[in-house]
């Protein structure tokens, strides 16, 4: 119960008034009483909206307990008024709990008007839990419905820039490099890049996007962003990194951790308009934990955290309530797009991880993000291969996509490096084409996951029964578990994330035409 209360007591009787102060005191009731004995103060104090709890007496000159009841639910529904009289009759006591008093007592029991206030007060606070349960419930639906909306939408999209992506490469290919058009078609690249990033935020906020994690030391992805990172600060702000050490390995996905770091630091940045220092430092942490699996607190075990602090202008408690909320920002229209960090809450939790902040206003902001600890060794330093031209190949390829206009795209990419490329719209299809096909063993299929009829893996697996030795790689703009496991890439799996680039493309199937003979992973 809050402490103190403050008490609107409507009484004309000045002896009442005192007995009834007196009764709360003894009572152990800790309250601020204020006294009325008017319709124009009472109506007053009303609208203040201070008022905790109304006790009100029945019978007053030129007023009542019935109208004051009918004033406090025309203006406050929710505050509880608490009748207190000397004679009220049974009937009217009855009509009026049914307009909407909390309680009544009679004065010569005034020994249950302390019971009475605690029980008034847990009803507002049971009333208070149950709204906020229900506003919690509607807004994760409403979340929910976006997540949809915002996957289906981004599936789409990255089908539109990876076909603008394509082909702006290819007519850059055979531009001069000297031609005016190059700078037309770099702004066209920046854009699409641009619109790339704003997707995979809508992916991560909507959990459709692929994870592919590999075991990482923490501090060599910051050193690896370090530099980028630095160009997104101003002048006037002092960035530091304090590398942990000995600091444990996280199994994550390096670029989405990039993004965390990226979204951060702006943020930071935009929190220090005149300046200050930000600071990202990474540990080993132990954590209690309060999760169980459900909720949305760490579960208790061994992290490595990251965090990012500024000494910025720090954030209001209004702030703080709806922080990780999509598309909230406290950036000024067209700056902002409300998904940062609901993307980075989004990527620490899709990791096993848990992410959490401090922040009080003039004295900045504090983020903590913390990645399970892993005991696995790290991943050999593949060889640098030295930069030349895209190879192509002979080989039969056969490309599956619902798509047409990306269908159309990755043939003639696929073409115009030597390929034998076959293709189909769906993966039903794709199997009559295989069948049916009498030249060269077909060597790989590049697949969309999500076709209708027949999906990518469904088909990947019945050509496997054909075909043990047939190589797959799968496209998506998004996943829908069909490769993953909890948006994770399930081992084994090869897969292209859309948009892609020609050169992508091709240099992605010219290394798995070359790999060793491997199980691919998508077996039952």
């Amino acid at each position: 119960m809050k402490s103190p209360l403050h008490i609107l007591h409507l009484e004309d009787d000045r002896n009442d008034a005192a007995l009834i102060r007196s009764t709360l005191k003894s009572e152990g009731i800790d309250c601020v009483l204020t006294w009325v004995q008017t319709r124009e103060e009472f109506v007053a104090e009303v609208e203040k909206r201070g008022v905790d709890l109304i006790v009100s007496d029945w019978s007053l000159p030129n007023f009542s307990g019935a109208a004051a009841i009918e004033i406090v639910r025309a203006r406050r529904p929710d505050l509880p008024i608490i009748l207190v009289s000397g004679a009220i009759g049974e009937e009217k006591a009855i009509e009026a709990l049914k307009n909407g008093a909390t309680d009544y007592i009679l004065k010569e029991r005034l020994v249950r008007l302390g019971p009475a206030v605690r029980r008034a007060m847990q009803e507002v606070q049971a009333r208070a839990e149950c709204q906020r349960l229900e506003a919690q419930f509607i807004q994760a639906q409403k979340m929910e419905v976006v997540g949809q909306l915002s996957g289906g939408v981004a599936h789409d999209f990255n089908n539109i820039l990876a076909v603008i992506m394509g082909y702006s490469d290819l007519i850059g290919a055979e531009l001069a490099q000297d031609s005016p058009l190059q700078d037309y078609l770099k702004e066209i690249r920046n854009a699409t890049d641009s619109a790339t990033g704003l997707t995979r935020q809508l992916l991560v906020f909507s959990r459709k996007q692929v994870l592919q994690p590999v075991v990482l030391d923490l501090n060599e992805v910051i050193g690896d962003f370090n530099q980028m990172l630095r160009r997104l600060v101003d002048e006037n702000i002092e960035m530091r990194v304090i590398a942990g050490t000995p600091l444990g390995r996280i199994k994550a996905d390096a670029g989405y951790i990039g993004q965390i770091l990226m979204n951060m630091v702006v943020n930071a940045r935009d929190a220090m308009p005149n300046g200050g220092k930000l600071t990202i430092a990474t540990e080993d942490a132990t954590l209690k934990g309060t999760g169980d699996g459900a909720s949305s607190g760490p579960m208790p075990g061994e992290y490595v955290m990251l965090s990012v602090s500024d000494t910025g202008i720090g954030m209001t408690e209004e702030v703080k309530a709806h922080l990780f909320e999509a598309f909230f920002t406290t950036k000024p229209l067209g700056k902002g797009t409300g998904l940062g960090l609901a993307t980075c809450r989004s990527i620490a939790q899709q990791s096993g991880g848990h992410i959490d902040f401090s922040s009080e206003l003039g004295k900045g902001t504090i983020f903590r993000v913390y990645f399970p600890r892993v005991d696995q060794a790290l991943p050999a330093q593949p060889k640098t291969e030295a930069v030349g031209p895209v190879v192509g190949g002979t080989e039969t390829v056969l490309v599956v996509e619902d798509n047409s206009s990306v269908r159309i795209l990755a043939c003639g990419i696929l073409s115009g490096l030597g390929y034998d490329v076959l293709s189909a719209p769906n993966g039903q299809e794709a199997l009559q084409v295989a069948l049916q096909h009498e030249g060269n063993r077909i060597r790989l299929v590049i697949t969309d996951v999500i076709m209708p009829v027949m999906g990518g893996k469904i088909m990947a697996e019945w050509l496997k029964t054909y075909n043990p030795d047939i190589k797959v790689l799968f496209t998506s703009g998004y996943t829908d578990e069909t490769i993953t496991h909890h948006g994770v890439l399930e081992d084994g799996v090869e897969f292209l994330p859309k948009p892609y680039t020609p050169a992508m493309l091709a240099s992605r199937v010219r290394q798995i035409l070359d790999a060793p003979q491997e199980s691919q992973g998508i077996e039952r």
